[in-house]
């Protein structure tokens, strides 16, 4: 059964946890929340040109008093280090990171052969593997490295766990992700 987790679904649980700002960078997989965020009107949409932007624009509203909420791809995500580490870490801002995985499908196709490598210690080998887009295998280890925890979002009910995220990251006082399919319904 593929992944289906509609962009409204997400939407929604944001808007229920007092939401006030979308900010991101936007592609194709996430285009739906951005649309979304366009047409609600007690909901700002600020669009970026980097994600590093979107992560100090975000901690910038926080301290303003806001509840934005960082929609970024998971390629993005690992060009943000520096920023999420920087900026949302030093700051102790507790954002959400909403991060379509790029090349999460794929990866599901071929996770047996995934975890067999991985077993082996193969990992290396396997970001060679054309099939597979590497950034969605880096991305989890990646947020774990970086102590930001992660849940995925793979259907509409999962969407329940977005609320709990959030709220571990307000307690914990940095950045906290949510993963979604690349492309959202």
């Amino acid at each position: 059964m593929a992944d289906t987790v509609t962009a409204q679904a997400v939407f929604d649980a944001l808007l229920a946890d007092d939401m006030t700002h979308i900010v991101g960078v936007p592609d194709n997989g996430t285009a739906e929340i951005f649309a979304l965020a366009a047409a609600h009107e007690d909901v700002r949409l600020l669009t970026v040109t980097r994600e590093g932007e979107a992560l100090a624009v975000a901690s910038g509203l926080w301290i303003g008093g806001k509840e934005p909420v960082v929609v970024i791809q998971n390629t993005g995500l690992l060009e943000s280090g520096d920023s999420l580490r920087g900026t949302a870490f030093r700051m102790g801002a507790p954002l959400l990171l909403l991060v379509s995985v790029r090349g999460y499908a794929k990866m599901v196709s071929s996770d047996h052969q995934i975890n067999i490598d991985r077993a082996a210690g193969q990992v290396a080998q396997t970001m060679k593997r054309a099939e597979i887009d590497s950034v969605a295998l880096l991305t989890e280890p990646t947020l774990r490295a970086w102590n930001v925890p992660c849940v995925s979002c793979r259907i509409d009910a999962d969407v329940s766990q977005i609320a709990a995220t959030w709220a571990h990251a307000r307690l914990a006082g940095h950045p906290a992700a949510i993963l979604l399919p690349y492309t959202l319904q």
